[in-house]
């Protein structure tokens, strides 16, 4: 009977080392494969390695030397951290919320008629437009037991816990049919945001800023694990939930989606190289702070989860209190002209 794992990336003492996740054990892959040395390595073969870790598992050698998760500090799995794209508006029941929840349709319909005409919408664009990509930094990713600091600069600040696609094999301009050969693996990201900052209330014709209101630093909790595609038979058919302390916010199934996954990886393939350790965030499903008119504060416990991928917890931190140089700077004291 084949033995199913996990990849991730761990701390011992301060030094970083690609772990093997069998249960809540896990082995420092180097001691199995030497010349694999990060998590990133592990993908310049991603198949054979992923045969001879199986070998591994798969035989008695496998419990020696292996230590408690508990016993070492759980980072993002994947390091170096590649890129990070996601999609917005991706599942049909959350746009249905938010077209409802802002009114956004023909003056006076009543609730139903608007829900109505966003799904005519949404088939529309599923049958003939293209998904909504925009492109997040590595440096905004953190571990999926680090702290979440809320920023300085922006308030509002929401969760969107969302299946994450991890690219094994370089991509450019292929074919939804060959992009399930291009993932190495599925695991959880909450693409935390703050909404103040989404529109430019300033420059209202350049729409919305994603770099500053979805980039900042532990913006992008994800993790724990990496876990490899051949141990997720359906990645359209997963539960995916989120809960701040103790009530759940979120929960849906990825079959929701608008785009699939592999549409998503088609389309932004077509516009970008999609390199190994790439992160492809598949949008987030309704039940965000938005809707419920409850944003994160100091003190929060996120929870977050996907069937089969593992869990998240996220302790919400405040801000320093302290703002940057620049925002400093335009303090202005009276509007300015």
């Amino acid at each position: 009977m084949t033995t199913s794992f996990a990849i991730g990336t761990f701390e011992d003492r301060g030094s970083a080392f690609p772990g093997l996740v069998v249960g809540d054990r896990v082995h420092d892959i180097t001691t199995i494969l030497p010349t694999v040395t990060s998590t990133r390595a592990l993908l310049d073969d991603w198949d054979r390695n992923l045969d001879r870790l199986q070998a591994f598992v798969d035989t008695a050698a496998s419990e020696a030397a292996a230590r408690d998760i508990s016993d070492v500090t759980v980072r993002p799995p994947v390091q170096p951290i590649g890129q990070v794209f996601g999609a917005g508006a991706n599942y049909r029941q959350h746009v249905l919320e938010i077209t409802v929840a802002h009114r956004l349709g023909v003056d006076g319909a009543s609730d139903d008629e608007l829900r109505n005409q966003a799904n005519r919408e949404l088939d529309e664009r599923a049958a003939h437009g293209d998904p909504y990509v925009w492109p997040g930094l590595p440096t905004a990713v953190s571990g999926a037991y680090d702290d979440g600091i809320l920023p300085d600069v922006g308030t509002d600040v929401d969760w969107e816990v969302e299946l994450g696609v991890v690219i094994g094999r370089r991509a450019h301009r292929i074919s939804a049919a060959d992009a399930p050969s291009h993932i190495a693996g599925y695991t959880i990201c909450n693409d935390i945001t703050a909404r103040s900052l989404v529109p430019r209330s300033d420059m209202p014709m350049m729409g919305t800023d994603w770099l500053r209101s979805k980039n900042q630093p532990t913006f992008f909790p994800t993790g724990p694990y990496l876990v490899p595609a051949r141990f997720v038979p359906d990645p359209a058919d997963l539960a995916i939930e989120m809960r701040l302390n103790g009530q759940v916010m979120q929960s849906a199934n990825t079959g929701d989606l608008l785009f699939g996954i592999n549409e998503l990886i088609a389309y932004t393939s077509s516009l970008v190289v999609l390199e190994p350790g790439d992160m492809l965030i598949t949008g987030s499903p309704a039940g965000n702070g938005s809707y419920w008119k409850r944003f994160l504060e100091d003190g929060d416990y996120m929870e977050a989860q996907i069937s089969g991928l593992g869990q998240q917890r996220t302790h919400v931190r405040a801000a320093t209190g302290v703002l940057p140089p620049w925002q400093e700077s335009r303090q202005y004291t009276e509007s300015p002209v």
